[in-house]
């Protein structure tokens, strides 16, 4: 296996840099963290890569949408050079903020909107503007939510995903609420494999508010395009990375590190394994 490295991507705004490139070197991928304006200068550094990880925070001030405008830069800067990272097999991860840039750009549609994309052709391409048919809303409560939650990995196409597995990790949004235009985009998704992470209780069962703090359909946290190499979630993994990264840790047990760290360790693992189909490198961590 070679070392995969990673981009981190920020821009005006973003708040959640440092910690997501901590998590990528701890887990072994030697990271840059890049300005948008940098990337754009130099669109050739993706080739060096096979991670690429869009930070969270409040990019722009969250004017018009949140992360409408870092999208538009995206499509219309560095449309081909994120198509060339997909096409070869590259990683892409958005979180918080991330996540609803990638919803912006259209890098997560279904199947339905994406005729463009093969992912069993390797190839890729970003769809064109059009009518939306998911997106991420204001919360239901009309409020900034921060708090700690539980994910759970759905069976999905995302290859560092374990099904069943819990991810304690926080929130901090303010515009999380994942919808779709209608049932039949729900049932694509589902279909698709695109369903990546859901919001649950501490022990995996159904939840509601606050449990799910935004309101999102279905209690989904987090989805993935058709290949599974782009995921995009609401809560932060990268803020759980140490032992007493939980406010609760001495009630935990013992733990050699958070649970975010084993997120980030997988997702280089595929990276480093050049693996893109589900349970490959991740059913073989979580049995060791």
């Amino acid at each position: 296996m070679t070392t995969p490295r990673s981009i981190v991507l920020r821009t005006a705004g973003t708040n959640c840099e440092a910690e997501t490139a901590d998590a990528l070197r701890l887990a072994g991928s030697p990271t840059d963290v890049l300005h948008l304006n940098q990337l754009i200068r130099e669109p050739q550094r993706l080739e060096e890569v096979e991670i690429l990880v869009i930070a969270g925070g409040f990019s722009y001030g969250d004017d018009l949408s949140a992360g409408r405008v870092w999208a538009a830069e995206l499509r219309h800067a560095l449309g081909a050079a994120l198509s060339a990272h997909a096409a070869k097999g590259g990683l892409l991860l958005g979180v918080c903020n991330g996540f609803q840039v990638l919803v912006e750009t259209g890098m997560l549609r279904t199947p339905a909107e994406t005729k463009t994309q093969s992912s069993a052709a390797g190839e890729f391409s970003l769809p064109p503007a059009e009518e939306r048919e998911i997106a991420l809303y204001g919360n239901a409560s009309n409020t900034y939510e921060c708090r700690w939650v539980t994910l759970q990995s759905q069976a999905s196409a995302c290859p560092w995903l374990v099904e069943g597995e819990l991810w304690p990790c926080p929130v901090a949004h303010a515009e999380g609420r994942f919808v779709v235009r209608d049932k039949a985009v729900l049932e694509r998704l589902r279909a698709a494999g695109q369903i990546a992470l859901r919001y649950t209780n501490a022990d995996g069962g159904p939840t509601g508010y606050p449990g799910c703090p935004n309101g999102s359909v279905e209690e989904i946290a987090g989805i993935c395009d058709p290949s599974g190499r782009i995921l995009g979630l609401m809560p932060h993994p990268e803020r759980n990375l140490y032992p007493w990264s939980h406010p609760q840790w001495t009630r935990r047990g013992a733990r050699d590190e958070g649970e975010g760290l084993l997120f980030y360790r997988r997702m280089v693992e595929v990276a480093a394994a050049g693996i893109q189909s589900p349970g490959g490198v991740a059913a073989q961590s979580s049995a060791s």
